[in-house]
């Protein structure tokens, strides 16, 4: 017999009827909205080529807000395993301390909904939160395979657009690095060649392991083809990050293979990113794309350039006096020991949410005090929004308790999902372990993006995650 309260309607008691099989339905649904949302959202600007990315914010919050219900259902059910609570409380300690840090901001406005073209204020905090307190509640091997289809095909979704915008140039914001260098970068809907290789890291990875120890054959194929796309596609975001993406989801694929035990021929699956890595480079070599027959890493201009100054006017064009923007390592190098600087000058709250350029304004330029905030910063050279090392930009912009906070969530979803992949040996299991490794190792040298951090979280609350079913 159904439950009720009082002589309320069955139908409005749904959340005491709520069986834990159908709370994991309804948590599969609100998992693939937050890979799929915000890349759907970002279509609209991308294909109109009208700059109104606030479209890509609604659309995480989209997700957001339905995850947010599950995540209260999950926590009345109490569906959340007693070891996920120190991630979990930690997490919320983060949120909090975010609050302290928009209250000490400079724009609270900012601080709160993000900077136009970001949107990683503290409400996407809130709903990356939810994210992850969702996913933790699920117990069933079929939510988490789910999820794991659900990020190939996000992955497969941003690489349709990513190649078109390779090989035409067409519904690009990457297309040329320079006046004069045209490489056709591919950043399919996630606003930064650099933020599609975070994504794509994760869906390529999580191809080869499901290609390994999928035993359905048209899945099989599915993943391998989309593995090989997504190395294909990689390699024309010219990013470090995505060097690094496609030698990880190698090593996890061996690594796999041994723990699991799986048969050896498996580890030809890798070739499916070898080789369309390496055609991609040929390609590029033989003056098929673009204005340029070398293959080289274009971070510098891309982060700083093209995509924070030129793109959405949050930072300053870089300085050539004082960086090379055609060293990868000169660029980091730059960006770190000077945002260093900024957390020693703001070590307790921080700068507040996506405020890093606030602090290193020096002019009013042209513009004038009474200017519009987009003119000032673009007038102060040498001046950056986001440095690529996510702990340091933690730091920097929300202060070293958030940092810290952050540190200690990803090592206790880490320990704790290695616990669980012990106890139960499951390859879903292992898989998210992998993906959220890949997450902390990448935020190295990335950082924190709508698209990437919303699958982000929900891996990682996957991998902390209970799973209590008998192996599917």
């Amino acid at each position: 017999m159904a439950k009720q309260l009082f002589n309320s309607s069955e139908k409005s008691n749904f959340i005491l009827n709520l069986t834990e099989e159908k709370y994991s339905n309804l948590a599969s649904f609100g998992l693939l909205t937050a890979c799929f949302t915000t890349s759907i959202a970002t279509a609209i600007p991308v294909i109109s080529g009208e700059q109104i990315y606030a479209i890509s914010s609604a659309g995480l919050a989209v997700s957001g807000v339905i995850c947010m219900i599950i995540a209260m259902i999950g926590g009345i059910k109490k569906y959340i395993d007693k070891k996920s609570l120190v991630p979990v409380c930690v997490f919320g300690f983060m949120l909090v301390w975010g609050i302290i840090s928009l209250i000490n901001s400079y724009d609270k406005g900012i601080s709160f909904y993000g900077y136009t073209g970001r949107g990683e204020g503290l409400l996407a905090i809130i709903f990356y939160f939810c994210f992850f307190i969702s996913a933790a509640s699920i117990r069933r091997d079929k939510t988490f395979t789910t999820l794991i289809y659900g990020i190939i095909g996000t992955g497969l979704f941003n690489s349709v657009f990513g190649l078109i915008q390779v090989f035409t140039g067409k519904i690009s914001a990457y297309r040329m690095v320079s006046m004069e260098i045209q490489i056709n970068a591919a950043s399919g809907l996630v606003q930064s060649p650099l933020f599609l290789a975070m994504l794509l890291t994760l869906s390529l990875t999580a191809a080869l392991i499901g290609f390994i120890f999928t035993e359905k054959k048209l899945v099989r194929i599915f993943c391998i083809i989309s593995a090989c796309i997504f190395a294909f596609t990689m390699i024309f975001t010219y990013s470090l990050i995505g060097i690094c993406g496609a030698v990880f989801s190698i090593v996890s694929a061996v690594v796999a293979v041994f723990i699991m035990r799986a048969s050896k021929i498996k580890l030809l699956s890798v070739l499916s990113v070898i080789l369309p890595a390496g055609m991609a480079i040929v390609l590029v070599q033989a003056g098929f794309i673009g204005n340029i027959n070398q293959y080289r890493l274009y971070d510098g201009r891309i982060l700083w350039f093209a995509d924070s100054y030129y793109r959405i006017s949050a930072s300053g064009n870089f300085n050539s006096d004082v960086v090379d923007i055609d060293s990868t390592s000169d660029v980091y190098y730059y960006l770190n020991r000077k945002t260093m600087n900024i957390v020693s000058a703001h070590a307790l709250t921080g700068t507040g949410p996506e405020q890093l350029v606030f602090p290193q304004l020096y002019t009013f330029g042209t513009s004038g005090e009474e200017g519009e905030l987009s003119d000032i910063i673009v007038d102060n050279k040498g001046t950056f929004d986001k440095v690529y090392n996510e702990y340091l930009y933690t730091a920097a912009t929300r202060g070293i308790p958030s940092a810290a906070a952050l540190v200690l969530v990803l090592l206790a979803v880490l320990f704790t999902g290695w616990k669980n992949f012990k106890s139960g040996r499951k390859w879903q299991t292992l898989c998210m372990f992998m993906l959220t490794f890949a997450g902390v190792l990448i935020f190295f040298i990335g950082c924190s993006n709508i698209t990437f951090s919303s699958v982000f979280w929900a891996v990682a609350g996957c991998c902390c995650a209970k799973n209590e079913s008998k192996s599917e």
